[in-house]
């Protein structure tokens, strides 16, 4: 998928390097001693993008996404008023292409995500790592006390502007519209991030990355990732109404089946409603992406981790579009208003 999957909440946590120390003796501090030190990597591989785009030695194609990267920052500052300090002004070069595994995990009779706690974010219900056997690990011991999990990679993060990003090498091997997605989308939790509200932070960077970026494009007369950028977001929009029946559907037939009689009626009705999920998503929902493989409908991941996961980045979708068309389509005063929305409750 195209998702920033756990782009925040996953890497940012090494800026607290100094309470892991002194938290080292914990496997909390432990966890985050190492993503202090795999962040601290990543800032002593950084090289500048300006420099890069003058090298006659850059290749022509890795030039033009860092000049995009670029143009889609100073878009996001001026434009949006999106604040950047020296963010996605440098880039790394990575040498795996896999930046980090984002786990998730959930109960399979209840719709009851597993929740970490760390400081500055808050409790979020995902866990990232830069080790990949821990991860599996730490997946592995979930699964072995009955959870649902669900590992996968995510291309890029945010460090909510207390370290200068960088660009990835992993959020390159992206196609345009989805970098310049990317750049608006990190940017967005520079200007807010509500500690404990990943559904929000992530919902809403989804959305201003989107409509972001097919105004960056606009802006440009791009009108063939502009409308890529449209399309996209549609398909979004759509999933994620149809990850809000599904949720609600999970719901009505837990509430049907009370813990009192029992796990099994429990699993059994969970097991009919993501096999009416499945023949939706085969008949009727995936013809109508236009964006996603003609596979997913039939191959999407199906239980209650997955679940949970997508609806982090996929909840209210269409709310946010309500404030956009009734601030004029004006994305910089839309994102003005939902935070003040926000802020208000």
């Amino acid at each position: 998928m195209r998702l920033r999957w756990g782009s925040v909440g996953v890497v940012l946590l090494a800026i607290v390097g100094g309470a892991a120390a002194l938290t080292a003796a914990t496997r909390t501090g432990r966890y985050l001693v190492r993503a202090a030190w795999e962040e601290g990597k990543i800032l002593r591989q950084r090289r500048s993008i300006a420099a890069l785009v003058a090298d006659s030695a850059t290749d022509a194609a890795t030039r033009g996404k860092l000049q995009l990267v670029l143009e889609a920052r100073a878009f996001a500052v001026d434009s949006l008023g999106l604040p950047a300090g020296d963010a996605f002004t440098q880039y790394t070069r990575l040498s795996s292409d896999t930046l980090v595994l984002v786990l998730s995990g959930a109960a399979r009779d209840t719709l009851a995500p597993v929740t970490w706690w760390f400081p500055v974010v808050g409790r979020v219900p995902y866990k990232g790592f830069f080790d990949v056997a821990q991860a599996q690990r730490d997946e592995a011991r979930l699964r072995a006390r009955g959870f649902d999990t669900y590992l996968r990679p995510a291309p890029a993060f945010s460090t909510l502007g207390w370290f200068n990003d960088p660009v990835l090498s992993t959020t390159l091997r992206a196609d345009s519209a989805d970098v310049a997605n990317t750049v608006v989308h990190e940017l967005l939790h520079n200007r807010y991030y509500a500690p404990g509200g990943a559904v929000f932070n992530e919902s809403f960077a989804n959305f201003v990355g989107a409509r972001g970026a097919a105004a960056f494009f606009r802006s440009r007369g791009d009108t063939v990732n502009a409308a890529r950028s449209d399309r996209r977001w549609e398909d979004e929009k759509r999933l994620g109404a149809f990850w809000t029946r599904v949720e609600d559907s999970l719901k009505s037939a837990y509430a049907a089946h009370p813990a009192a009689e029992g796990k099994a009626d429990r699993l059994a009705a969970r097991e009919r409603v993501y096999g009416w999920a499945r023949r939706q998503l085969v008949d009727s929902v995936g013809p109508q992406l236009t964006t996603y493989p003609s596979w997913y409908a039939a191959r999407v991941r199906l239980d209650n981790a997955a679940l949970l996961a997508r609806r982090i980045y996929l909840t209210g979708l269409a709310d946010f579009d309500v404030v956009w068309e009734r601030e004029g389509r004006d994305l910089k005063r839309t994102i003005a208003a939902v935070i003040a929305e926000r802020e208000r409750r």
